[in-house]
């Protein structure tokens, strides 16, 4: 274990010199041909550096200041009329001929979807001689109805599988399949 911490340091270390000594080349060779730029000619690499000129500043003309400016025309100037919007660009025109589609006649309007069973999952009965489960169910009107997979509740839904939480009910025919939750929320 010793062993192989000291090779990682010694990894780590090699690692960190080889870094350095990149860097140190790249940074030489960025800084080496602006040193040649400012030294004269003939002058030796190891002569004194040469200061560069300071860059200039902005051009500020003081004396405009004291200069006279112009007045507003008091004719033209009123704060509270407003130039009218240009009118909008016009729209590109289309070089090509729209050609009219021949769209179908429509049909007969699609049936109205179904109404929402209106029964709430109020629990489940657990037989303990039975495989399947009880559920009972209530309608607003507060009367009960109970039954299991497969059969038919009030006359008017059937129910299609039993959950732990939820129950999947449909109208007789199969259309307006449903789940039903225990909280009694459909």
């Amino acid at each position: 274990m010793e062993a192989e911490r000291r090779r990682q340091l010694l990894l780590l270390v090699v690692a960190l010199s080889l870094v350095a000594v990149v860097y140190q080349l790249w940074a030489n060779r960025t800084v080496a041909p602006a040193a040649a730029a400012s030294r004269p000619k003939g002058a030796a690499p190891g002569a004194a550096k040469v200061a560069a000129p300071a860059p200039e500043g902005p051009d500020v003309r003081l004396e405009a200041l004291a200069e006279d400016r112009p007045t507003p025309d008091l004719a033209e100037r009123n704060l509270f009329r407003f130039k009218p919007k240009p009118p909008p660009p016009a729209p590109p025109r289309s070089l090509t001929p729209v050609m009219p589609t021949n769209a179908a006649p429509p049909g007969p309007p699609p049936p109205p979807p179904l109404p929402p069973i209106p029964l709430k999952f109020i629990g489940i009965v657990d037989v303990p001689g039975q495989s399947r489960k009880i559920v009972a169910l209530t309608d607003s009107k507060g009367s009960v109805f109970h039954g299991m997979e497969g059969e038919t509740v009030e006359g008017r839904y059937k129910i299609l599988k039993v959950g732990v939480e939820s129950i999947e009910m449909s109208y007789i025919d199969g259309r307006g399949r449903q789940t039903i939750r225990l909280t009694g929320g459909s």
